[in-house]
């Protein structure tokens, strides 16, 4: 061989070497871009993690919060029944009245006490049917009144 041919072949075999490191580095770019890519969405899914872990961690709460209240409420709503009934089993005190009108009075006591009773277990029903929430204070507020205003016209 002569150095003309040698030279050719090392020219062929340098090119060759060249295309493929042009090659090499074009796929280690692409690579490299798509770790980035890979990196950034990582990044961002850990982002909506912490979100939504937070988010769950404030719904959990708020739960608490609801359980707290009705618990609240239920024991609020049984005193408020247990001082109900106590009322209502008081027995008036005797007074100088004919037995007529203590029949009619005792007749009138148990009809009344009836009254309250249905009334009070139709609230105790509805209070069980409704969901805690904001609106109910309100509502149980009208529903203190009803028995208040059941108790008074018991009480005359």
């Amino acid at each position: 061989m002569t150095n003309a041919e040698t030279i050719n072949k090392l020219n062929e075999a340098l090119e060759k070497l060249i295309n493929a490191y042009e090659i090499l580095q074009n796929s280690y770019d692409e690579l490299e871009n798509d770790n980035d890519k890979l990196n950034t969405e990582n990044n961002e899914l850990k982002a909506k993690v912490n979100n939504v872990e937070s988010e769950k961690r404030d719904l959990e709460d708020n739960v608490n919060i609801l359980q707290d209240n009705t618990e609240k409420d239920s024991s609020n709503i049984n005193s408020m029944l247990s001082k109900i009934e106590g009322l209502l089993s008081k027995k008036s005190d005797p007074s100088p009245i004919k037995k007529d009108a203590e029949d009619d009075s005792k007749k009138e006591d148990e009809h009344s006490k009836s009254d309250v009773r249905e009334s009070i277990e139709e609230i105790i029903v509805n209070t069980e049917e409704k969901p805690s929430s904001e609106n109910d204070s309100s509502e149980n507020k009208i529903d203190l009144n009803r028995m208040a205003s059941l108790l008074n016209g018991f009480n005359n």
